[in-house]
């Protein structure tokens, strides 16, 4: 494979059906060791959160997965509510739909700081207000939060700290977006899902690719070449036809986002405590 190169055929060359076994167990396993009742899962209309929602209905019952609907009414656009409805009454399933657009207004007139331009601090809102939503229906319910996110973002860290990452499990952490996309496929999700642009959706007119300035497929490419197959990033380079400046601009935003991927530090106790007794 070496000397033919790498593409992005070698990345999505891998056994669906073990992946697909393998995450429902997961996802039926973590249910039975915390003895809650299901799953809540935010349902966006985008291929991960479709795919999360698939799996899980394949792995413990679609009658014990709620999806919630929380669109922005002035941000979201209606084909993303109407593809995720769709998603739903394909598998016969639970919905709540809440427009979380009042809720974002109060933050608005309410805090002293906020101007119009805050673009990017409001959309962490918007991911913010959706997790304490699903956590309501969490606690409420007695069910887990169902994540959605991707190794490829969690890897650059395109994910709001708190927001669309306060989860309780991560069933698809393990598949790069274009696995994702593929396994969406092999499970039923319509294409116009699966294959639909990537977009957090925070603001009007957000698409990932664009915001980034690399394609994901760029991306799989680097993680795959680089922490998977072990080659240095001249050699991945190379290999892929990916340049040495994105491959860079890859491990860079890995770098930054590492507080993301951890818990909150704190100082060691015998570094701090000392008793006097």
């Amino acid at each position: 494979m070496g000397k033919l190169g790498i593409t992005i055929n070698d990345v999505i060359n891998i056994d669906y059906e073990f992946a697909r076994k393998s995450i429902e167990k997961f996802i039926k396993n973590e249910i039975e060791n915390s003895g809650k009742k299901g799953y809540v899962v935010g349902l966006s209309g985008g291929v991960d959160s479709a795919t999360a929602y698939y799996l899980a209905a394949e792995a413990i019952g679609i009658e014990n997965v709620i999806a919630l609907i929380m669109p922005d009414i002035n941000v979201t656009p209606k084909e993303d509510i109407n593809d995720a409805k769709d998603l739903v009454k394909r598998l016969g399933g639970q919905m709540h739909i809440i427009d979380i657009s009042p809720i974002v207004e109060v933050y608005r007139s309410t805090l002293p700081i906020y101007q119009e331009s805050d673009e990017v601090p409001l959309g962490n809102v918007r991911a913010r207000i959706r997790m304490t939503i699903l956590y309501y229906y969490a606690n409420k319910m007695s069910r887990l939060v169902l994540g959605t996110g991707d190794r490829s973002e969690s890897f650059i860290g395109y994910f709001t700290k708190y927001g669309d990452g306060g989860v309780d499990i991560l069933p698809i952490g393990s598949l790069l977006k274009s696995q994702v996309r593929r396994l969406a496929q092999k499970l039923g999700v319509p294409d116009n899902v699966a294959l639909k642009p990537s977009s957090p959706r925070l603001w009007s007119g957000q698409m990932a690719e664009k915001e980034l300035g690399i394609s994901y497929d760029q991306i799989d490419l680097i993680i795959y070449s680089v922490i998977d197959k072990g080659y240095s990033i001249k050699e991945a380079s190379e290999l892929t036809g990916v340049s040495i400046d994105v491959y860079e601009k890859v491990f860079k935003m890995n770098r930054d986002s590492e507080h993301k991927r951890i818990l909150p530090k704190s100082i060691e106790v015998d570094k701090v405590i000392k008793y006097l007794s």
